[in-house]
């Protein structure tokens, strides 16, 4: 197949199995996020496919060709580190061409090459800049360009926004995914903010324990969840402990009026998950499960609100952007909330255990 492709790939250090029997595609032009929480193994599979690691068993194939031996430096893979790994003495251009003009190239080719990326980057006229008069967001547009000198097949990133504060972090989000999809370079991201796979990413792989727990797009893995540690790593969910009685779930001493997946056996015990912008405060016109409830915080956020509640079930958050819901809610308020069948996302229980 045409595309990066990895089959079985696993790693061991020791004892300790790093990552356990990947299968993944990635298709010519696509961005993929490896997504996970610090230890999940996405890192390791990255610097594997960069050549930087030798997995310790599967095949890595580009284009059908077998690359899984083959050292680091003769992939045309670019690559983008944590810390960008800029050199200090070099000016912003001689940093770009660095890789061209040790390989070979024509220097005046190389200066070429170097400002046209330049104004890829939006770096024009900075190119006789040292790297310690630039801003962060400016840095890694340096390295992003730096990493595309050699024409790659492939771009990898190692969380590239890591270093940069909140705002910054999500304008160069965006002027990534931009420039991206400009050039049609495959593309891995690893990163664990779930916030930047969502923005960035066409496939979105999450991970934990180096295994791969989904692969999907964004809304897939928002709506559609395979398991509760990807409800909760993804996004935002009430969670609440349960069990199959007679086709129905029961949550302490509440039935819900919802019947669970058939797969489900009476008896067993479940874990439900209910995305927080789902529930509704004091609706009669919508279908679901009543309960009591009782306003224990509310938290204003401007674009949106949190009602906090005290119910029969356990505790849950209810969130409304802003003008969907006037009504002002206040805590010890006495209200009923309504839990839509349609955005229960029901789990086996052992699936809890994160």
């Amino acid at each position: 197949m045409n595309g990066l492709s990895l089959t079985g790939i696993y790693k061991d250090f020791g004892s300790v199995r790093a990552v356990e029997n990947v299968h993944l595609d990635f298709a010519q032009g696509e961005l993929t996020a490896l997504l996970g929480p610090s230890g999940c193994g996405k890192t390791t599979l990255l610097r594997m496919i960069a050549g930087l690691e030798l997995p310790s068993g599967g095949a890595i194939r580009l284009n059908d060709d077998d690359i899984t031996a083959l050292p680091a430096h003769k992939r045309r893979f670019g690559m983008v580190f944590q810390n960008f790994a800029l050199f200090p003495h070099l000016s912003v251009r001689e940093n770009i061409v660095y890789s061209l003009v040790i390989s070979g190239t024509a220097k005046a080719d190389a200066m070429e090459t170097g400002e046209r990326l330049l104004d890829l980057v939006q770096l024009k006229g900075y190119g006789d800049r040292r790297i310690s008069a630039l801003s962060g967001g400016q840095r890694q547009r340096v390295a992003i360009a730096r990493a595309l000198a050699q024409e790659p097949d492939v771009f990898l990133l190692d969380e590239p926004m890591s270093a940069l504060d909140a705002k910054l972090r999500e304008d160069m989000q965006v002027e990534l995914r931009l420039l991206q999809q400009r050039l049609g370079i495959t593309t891995i991201v690893v990163t664990h903010d779930q916030r930047e796979a969502m923005t960035m990413a066409d496939k979105i792989v999450v991970m934990s324990q180096g295994k791969v727990e989904q692969v999907g797009s964004p809304q897939d893995i928002y709506h559609r969840p395979e398991n509760a540690f990807v409800a909760d790593f993804i996004g935002r969910a009430n969670f609440f402990d349960g069990v199959v009685e007679n086709g129905q779930l029961r949550i302490a001493d509440t039935v819900l009026n919802t019947t669970p997946a058939p797969a489900f056996l009476n008896g067993s015990g479940v874990r439900i998950a209910c995305r927080p912008e789902l529930p509704c405060l004091d609706r009669e016109d919508v279908e679901g499960s009543r309960l009591n409830a009782t306003v224990t915080f509310v938290r204003d956020l401007g674009p949106a609100r949190d009602i906090h509640l005290k119910t029969a079930i356990g505790p849950m958050i209810v969130e409304y952007a802003q003008g969907e819901d006037q009504q002002q809610y206040r805590v010890g308020q006495e209200t009923v909330v309504t839990l839509p069948a349609e955005g229960l996302h029901v789990f086996p229980e052992e699936k809890a255990v994160l």
